[in-house]
């Protein structure tokens, strides 16, 4: 009996514990650091911002070179290489957004010689995932793979409108813990009423004289798994430039067809005329089968 009671107790311990691993997040400490960096950083340097010595890591950043995450920059600095963004692109979701996504967004740019971009939500921001510049070569863009704030932007507030109510709660906190400053007490009114237009419409609280425009991607079940935007940046030397209302309805349309190719649901708010009739006679249509 004494000796099953300690067998229990050794599993429950064993259980309760956190199966660390050193090495690995020593490993992905010195890829993050990396990553965060603008300019190459020496082994010291990387060493000082792990807290860690020389030591410690060095045979890691070996190992990462001859795995090809990192790269000797010169004698004594070490950079990042494209093999992380290349691995998380072969990923299928993403590959087949970005497959879909592409031919769309450059059709959009040219229309409207105004810039778009993609971005999908992770952890409490916003990664730039594809943009297409403006065909002219003036106007305003966003760099892809860039981190880009939720609760305060157009397209960060989309991505979190159209979820269900467990996942907005979760990442709404994701977001005021990463962004205190972001804090919103009306944010759950304003992502209804989002959800309820279809898409958000906003002057940027970022960049003075930029108004952005924003439609969901959407999966089978409705919610975003990208959003679509548009930084609409007027020209005052161009009279015929497209207005903001008709770059809603196209950009609405683009995303409503990237929805549609990568098999998603398509929204109703912020439809055209014509989409409108065409989405009442499918409804219509499936009634009769």
């Amino acid at each position: 009996m004494k000796d099953d009671a300690k067998e229990t107790a050794t599993v429950a311990e064993a259980e309760g514990r956190s199966y660390a691993a050193p090495a690995l997040e020593k490993g992905l400490d010195i890829l993050e650091a990396l990553c965060r960096s603008e300019q190459p950083l020496s082994q010291k340097d990387i060493a000082q911002r792990l807290g860690r010595s020389v030591g410690e890591i060095y045979r890691m950043v070996a190992c990462l070179v001859s795995r090809n995450y990192v790269t000797l920059v010169d004698e004594n600095s070490y950079g990042i290489t494209t093999k992380l963004y290349e691995l998380a692109h072969i990923h299928p979701p993403t590959h087949r957004l970005l497959f879909e996504a592409t031919p769309i967004m450059q059709r959009l740019a040219s229309e409207l010689d105004q810039s778009c971009h993609l971005t999908v939500y992770g952890q409490g921001k916003q990664v730039v995932l594809f943009k297409v510049d403006t065909p002219s070569g003036m106007g305003f863009a966003v760099r892809a793979g860039a981190e880009l704030d939720v609760l305060i932007s157009a397209s960060g507030r989309v991505l979190l409108a159209f979820q269900d109510e467990e996942t907005r709660k979760l990442r709404i906190e994701e977001c005021v813990q990463r962004r205190p400053e972001q804090f919103d007490p009306q944010i759950d009114q304003t992502l209804e009423s989002i959800r309820a237009a279809g898409y958000e419409s906003i002057p940027s609280v970022q960049v003075r004289g930029l108004y952005a425009v924003s439609f969901p991607v959407l999966d089978a079940q409705g919610r975003a798994i990208a959003a679509l935007t548009v930084p609409y940046a007027e020209r005052i030397d161009q009279l015929q430039r497209k207005s903001i209302p008709e770059v809603t309805e196209s950009l609405g349309v683009a995303a409503r067809t990237l929805s549609a190719r990568i098999g998603g649901m398509l929204s109703a708010g912020g439809l055209t005329v014509t989409e409108r009739e065409e989405q009442q006679r499918r409804v219509g249509r499936a009634s009769v089968r």
